[in-house]
């Protein structure tokens, strides 16, 4: 009797520790902006987003999961903006070569819309947000139309690298004119090769069941990548290249207070058009009022920029934040000080090749400095930046940005 009870007693152990595997899973997979089912993971990025440009915008997209299979993967997306009146999509799949490396082989097809001067890098983890800000005021889009091929492949536990080649066309959803060679571009078609690396030399890892997993996020952090544009190569239509680059640094103090540096730069060559130079991430709205103005805060945005105020064909942000100890009110309700500084350098040349388009240059330097009051009440917050320094307005309510933090930790 008492080896019979202690079976029971193991056997339902068992199942309370599976429970809790899945129950985590579960939550690891919402975390990352996936809804799992048995043999796909459903998309939650595109359920419901606005833009000035699409209104209303709402899809669903998926990807396989390892219950489907663990060496191929189909995934894609299909969404409609009810402004614009049109559907965007993307298909694609990949085989994996090598699973101790996670060596993909992957191809896509994809027609949607890039805000214009916006620069991410590939191989940047899935970042998902349950509420997208900045994306709220967007109003400057060019359509992609974009074939790509890409390669994925750790080459040690430290370096993450992705090459990617693609034939893209690329047509404004405004009046832009690139003018170049004596003549003028609205549209145009872009031949590109990109190599990305992420390295990450003091994060621990260790494999599991033949899978890495991040043990310890260190720092720094760097990511640097290269892009080069051909012309005359499946239609191409310019010569240019892109070196981008950033490095994130982190301090963490016994009094649970974090220090966190975050340094981009990037430069481009070459006859390279407005849609791919650079902004830096600006995100307010271009109103009379600052309760006009009031919105959502980023997370790596400049709070006080007007949108399509600057552009830049090379440019340097460093920014600095302070994140207080989180204020232990409750045990659920601990709201948290962060002070936080940005500043942003940048230039261009041939400016006049640029049609159509109003826009400045950060020759002078641009600084802006604030804080949040994060986790007041359902996960939001509150915002206060003000601009000062050598694009300092006149006016001085334009140059202060009040607005809404917000921040929702799954637990």
């Amino acid at each position: 009797m008492f080896v019979q009870s202690q079976t029971v007693s193991t056997s339902s152990q068992n199942n309370t520790k599976q429970d809790s595997l899945r129950r985590r899973a579960f939550i690891t997979n919402i975390g990352n902006g996936y809804f799992p089912t048995k043999y796909f993971n459903f998309d939650l990025r595109y359920l419901v987003k606005f833009n000035q440009y699409e209104g209303f915008r709402t899809g669903l997209g998926a990807i396989t999961n390892d219950a489907f299979s663990n060496r191929y993967r189909v995934n894609g997306y299909l969404s409609y903006g009810f402004r614009d009146n049109r559907f965007k999509y993307s298909i694609g799949g990949g085989t994996r070569v090598r699973p101790r490396s996670n060596t993909w082989i992957n191809a896509a097809y994809t027609d949607d819309l890039q805000e214009t001067g916006s620069s991410t890098f590939l191989t940047d983890k899935r970042f998902f947000q349950l509420f997208q800000p900045r994306l709220l005021n967007i109003d400057l889009f060019h359509r992609l139309i974009n074939r790509t091929i890409s390669l994925e492949h750790r080459i040690s536990p430290h370096l993450l690298s992705e090459i990617q080649l693609a034939s893209t066309d690329v047509l404004p959803t405004y009046s832009y004119l690139f003018f170049v060679d004596n003549q003028f571009y609205h549209d145009f078609d872009l031949t590109t090769s990109i190599v990305s690396l992420q390295w990450s030399p003091f994060s621990r890892y260790e494999y599991v069941n033949d899978k890495l997993k991040e043990l310890k996020k260190g720092f720094p952090q760097f990511t640097l990548q290269y892009t080069q544009s051909y012309k005359d190569i499946f239609g191409g239509n310019f010569n240019f290249l892109k070196l981008d680059f950033r490095s994130i640094y982190q301090i963490e103090y016994p009094n649970a207070s974090v220090t966190k540096f975050t340094l981009r730069a990037g430069i481009a060559k070459g006859k390279t058009p407005l849609t791919h130079l650079y902004h830096t991430y600006p995100n307010n709205i271009t109103k009379e009022t600052i309760l006009q103005r009031f919105s959502v805060a980023g997370l790596n945005s400049f709070e006080t920029m007007y949108f399509n105020e600057f552009f830049s064909d090379r440019f340097t942000t460093l920014q600095l934040k302070h994140f207080f100890k989180p204020f232990k009110i409750t045990e659920r309700y601990q709201p948290q000080l962060v002070l936080i500084t940005r500043y942003a350098v940048g230039d261009m040349d041939h400016i006049d090749r640029h049609q159509n388009v109003t826009f400045g240059t950060l020759d002078k330097g641009y600084t802006e400095s604030g804080l949040e009051i994060n986790k007041l009440l359902f996960g939001f917050g509150l915002s206060f930046a003000y601009r000062y320094g050598a694009y300092h307005l006149p006016r001085e309510e334009d140059n202060i940005a009040l607005k809404f933090t917000f921040n929702l930790t799954l637990r």
